[in-house]
C-alpha cells in the first residue's frame, strides 16, 4: 500500500484540548481599535471640555446662601441631559443645565460636569463656611493683566461699616460702606493672602484669608493650576454666630 504524499499536520495542543483556535494579531488590532472607539467621552481626544460657572460667581459662601452651577459646553440637538459629579460622585438627580441649591456645609466640594458632546470640566470648587465675615472671590488662579475682584461679605447680609480689605496683612483699601474692592490689572505683585474687617454694629470683626495667585509666567501658570487642582482650599464649617449687637453705626461715623 502507498504511502500519501501528504500528511496532515498534528493538531495544536491547544486544539487537542477544546480551546478555541488562536486568532492571528491583525484581529486583534482591529478589536482594540473598535473599543477604543468605543470609549467614554471623557477620555476621548478632540472634543472640548465642559466649562462650570457660578452665579452668583462667589467661590465662597455663608450657609443658606443661594446657588446655581451652570455647565457650559456643546450638545446635541435637542438633547440637553447633563451629567454632574460632586467629589468625584455623580449626582444622578441632577440631569439638567443648571443645578442650583441653598447651600449648606454638605455642598462644600468639587464640581465637575459633562454633557453628551463634552469631555469632563475642570473642577470647581465650592467652600461653604459659617462666620461674621467671608472674603469672597470669583478665582483664585488669576491669569496676569486680568482683574482681581473681592467681596467683603457679612453673615445674612447685616450692615457693615469702615470695611478694609488686606493682602498678606498690610492695608491694602478702605472704605465706610463700600464691600467691593477691585484690582483691575493684576501682576505678580498682587498675589498673596486676601482677608477684610469691618464692624458689624459697634463690633470689629474680620475675616480668613483667601489665597489668591497670579502667576509670572505660562510655566508658572500651569504649575499654579495643577496645584489649585490637587490642593483646593478646605471648607470649615464653625458655629452658627449668634445676633449681633443693634444694628446701627456709632454716632461718630455718622459725622463722617
Amino acid at each position: 500500500m502507498g504511502v500519501p504524499s501528504v500528511l496532515p499536520l498534528p493538531a495544536a495542543a491547544s486544539d487537542q484540548a477544546g480551546c478555541p483556535p488562536r486568532r492571528p494579531w491583525g484581529h486583534l488590532l482591529l478589536l482594540c481599535t473598535a473599543l477604543l472607539f468605543l470609549a467614554p467621552a471623557a477620555g476621548t481626544p478632540g472634543l472640548q471640555k465642559a466649562v462650570v460657572s457660578l452665579q452668583p460667581p462667589w467661590l465662597q459662601v455663608f450657609p443658606e446662601d443661594n446657588v446655581t452651577l451652570s455647565c457650559q459646553g456643546a450638545r446635541s440637538p435637542g438633547d440637553n441631559s447633563t451629567q454632574w459629579f460632586h467629589d468625584g460622585t455623580a449626582i444622578p438627580s441632577q440631569v439638567q443645565p443648571s443645578y442650583s441649591f441653598k447651600a449648606s456645609s454638605n455642598h462644600s466640594g468639587d464640581y465637575r460636569c459633562q454633557t453628551g458632546q463634552t469631555s469632563l470640566s475642570d473642577p470647581v470648587h465650592l467652600d461653604v463656611t459659617s462666620a461674621w465675615l467671608l472674603l469672597q472671590t470669583p478665582r483664585l488662579l488669576v491669569p496676569q493683566g486680568a482683574p482681581i475682584v473681592l467681596r467683603c461679605h457679612s453673615w445674612k447680609n447685616w450692615r457693615l461699616y469702615k470695611i478694609q480689605f488686606f493682602q498678606d496683612g498690610k492695608p491694602k483699601w478702605f472704605s465706610y460702606t463700600n464691600a467691593s474692592f477691585s484690582i483691575p490689572h493684576a501682576n505678580a505683585s498682587h498675589s498673596g493672602a486676601y482677608h477684610c474687617s469691618g464692624l458689624l454694629g459697634q463690633m470689629q470683626h474680620t475675616s480668613q484669608p483667601v489665597n489668591i495667585t497670579v502667576p509670572a509666567s505660562i510655566a508658572d501658570a500651569d504649575t499654579a493650576a495643577k496645584a489649585e487642582v490637587e490642593n483646593t482650599i478646605t471648607y470649615s464649617l464653625l458655629l452658627h454666630p449668634e445676633a449681633p449687637e443693634d444694628d446701627t453705626a456709632p454716632s461718630d461715623y455718622q459725622n463722617m
